[in-house]
């Protein structure tokens, strides 16, 4: 079973963590797979994050702006701040469905020792994939922008 499995692999990295600990075993950097695989396992999610957070924050942010802040006389800026509010507490609601569509993607941990895992080679790679794919989510997460060129130049018409 899985639960077995994972039990098994705990203790196996026990095992291993201990070893290391007393200088009995040493461990070998990641290789390019792995680290490639550590790449994607962070980038893939943060992907997701970077296009919801980008997207809600547009759209929201506009809608604010074009109803609240026209009521209120607040800045285009104040709007987008209020926006940024909404999609970042959108993004705590939402990220347990993105880590959870990321695994249904097969989008499995990487197989690295705790050792490998600490490695500054590993640390890097997984940076570079969250940074990279929250660049590309943000990006992709433009699109709203698409929609909202009418609803401007009417309120500048106003």
């Amino acid at each position: 079973h899985s639960t077995e499995r994972s039990c098994l692999l705990r203790e196996l990295h026990r095992f291993e963590s201990i070893a290391i600990a007393q200088e009995k075993l040493e461990v070998a950097p990641p290789s390019p797979g792995q680290l490639k695989h550590v790449f994607f396992h962070n980038a893939v999610p943060f992907v997701g994050f970077g296009f919801l957070d980008n997207a809600i924050m547009i759209a929201a942010g506009t809608q604010i702006e074009l109803s609240i802040g026209v009521i209120l006389g607040i800045s285009t800026m104040a709007g987008a701040a209020l926006g940024n509010l909404v999609s970042d507490l959108a993004g705590l609601g939402l990220a347990g469905y993105v880590e959870a569509l990321a695994s249904r993607l097969g989008l499995s941990i990487p197989d690295l020792t705790p050792k490998q895992a600490d490695m500054w080679q590993t640390r890097l790679s997984a940076h570079l994939g969250k940074a990279i794919g929250v660049t590309i989510g943000c990006i992709l997460g433009m699109f709203p922008l698409l929609f909202f060129g009418d609803e401007e130049e009417k309120l500048e018409e106003k």
